[in-house]
């Protein structure tokens, strides 16, 4: 906690009430809280606001990843508990460190890079579907079903089993939410399905079966260190499904919206494709999936005038920061420009395992839609879930022309 008798601290702190139904981390009362502090008070902890805060908190080594206490905050049972208590998200220290070494030494961009081909090949036949018709339901037709088969092809799985692996992997995303309790059955079997998958394919690859997968990888990496077990590498297979499939298919459908409401942009990126790698960078800036980081202090200690306790949980809020005046003047979306490096996947010891997959497969799917789609607008009403935690649009519909090449 913040001690409210500290003059200049939690007793004049601004109050957001993070924790309320459909709370946004795009509402006027966030941005008028940041031009009074650069952190405010919430039913959570605090709330970290400008650009140079998240960036520095993220890195302070007084502070420990803070979503391992999720599951407890939100009284869970289970195996999706038990999991989440193990992974790597919720180790610190020199387990935590072998974990990543592993993970990175597995996932190298070398192996990455050799992935693209079958990622445009899933992303031209998910076009070639699009040629049909001229509208769809963006987040069915192509974001969930990209991702699905991209996670497939990274664990060199048939693509025909990418619907059961991305279903369960959205099926966990309801775990980061505050109605986490309502669906903690389903939870709970989706986790003991991916768990039961990832022990499939570390047998597949313990056999010979496999050689040239993620499962095979993880294994040959994790041979440096005799404490990782088995047990070890399925949850790390587990954890990367489960950020693999949610932040592709999410990030994808805020991509086309934000080109929706620029539509220049688009036309931008038409005309020069090589700024594909910019406008995936500018979209996460934007319109991030993950809206906040949290951390807790390992140890008492005041940072900017304001006291925190050992316990204390900040939420940095990266969508926030992003948007900080003292960057100088910001556009909404801006493909063209090079902007301050996001926080979006977060950073320090707990950064984004998987940063350069999702980098990767996205790129891929935008270099295959821009070729296929002149321009295209959104009809309808689209549906996204709250500006808060981890968001995605969950309804979609667009109506589009086809180039006219294709």
């Amino acid at each position: 906690m913040v001690k409210d008798n500290d003059q200049g601290t939690a007793a004049n702190l601004p109050f957001l009430a993070l924790s309320a139904p459909g709370f946004s981390t795009k509402s006027g009362a966030v941005f008028a809280a940041r031009e009074q502090h650069w952190c405010a008070r919430t039913p959570l902890g605090l709330a970290v606001l400008s650009y140079d805060h998240v960036g520095r908190l993220l890195r302070d080594r007084r502070l420990r990843q803070g979503s391992y206490a999720w599951p407890q905050s939100q009284n869970a049972q289970g195996s999706f508990a038990a999991f989440w208590q193990r992974s790597v998200i919720s180790q610190e220290g020199a387990g935590h460190k072998q974990l990543r070494q592993v993970a990175l030494a597995a996932l190298d961009e070398g192996f990455i890079l050799s992935l693209v081909p079958a990622f445009d090949a899933i992303a031209q036949r998910l076009c070639d579907g699009l040629k049909t018709r001229r509208e769809c339901e963006f987040q069915c037709d192509f974001a969930l079903p990209f991702s699905g088969q991209a996670i497939c092809v990274l664990l060199n799985l048939p693509l025909r089993t990418w619907q059961s692996v991305a279903r369960d992997a959205s099926t966990l995303g309801l775990a980061m939410g505050l109605n986490y309790k309502t669906h903690e059955d389903e939870v709970n079997a989706a986790c003991d399905r991916l768990m039961h998958l990832a022990d499939q394919l570390i047998g597949s690859a313990e056999r010979g079966e496999d050689r040239e997968g993620l499962a095979a990888r993880l294994i040959g990496a994790a041979q440096k260190f005799p404490k990782i077990g088995r047990q070890e590498l399925l949850d790390l297979i587990v954890i990367l499904i489960f950020g693999g499939v949610d932040t592709t298919r999410s990030q994808l459908g805020f991509l086309m919206a934000l080109f929706d409401r620029h539509p220049m942009q688009w036309q931008a990126l038409k005309c020069d494709p090589s700024l594909v790698p910019n406008a995936i960078e500018e979209a996460i800036r934007a319109w991030p999936t993950t809206t906040w980081v949290t951390r807790e202090a390992t140890e008492s200690f005041v940072y900017d005038g304001v006291e925190i306790a050992k316990g204390t949980t900040l939420h940095l809020l990266v969508h926030v920061s992003a948007k900080d005046p003292a960057l100088g003047p910001l556009p909404e979306f801006d493909i063209t420009a090079k902007q301050r490096r996001h926080h979006g996947f977060g950073g320090g010891a707990h950064h984004c395992l998987g940063h350069f997959v999702a980098r990767t497969d996205m790129a891929s799917a935008l270099r295959a839609l821009v070729v296929a789609l002149e321009d295209f607008e959104i009809i309808g009403t689209p549906r996204y879930l709250a500006d808060s935690g981890n968001t995605s649009p969950e309804v979609l519909p667009l109506a589009y022309r086809l180039a006219p090449d294709v």
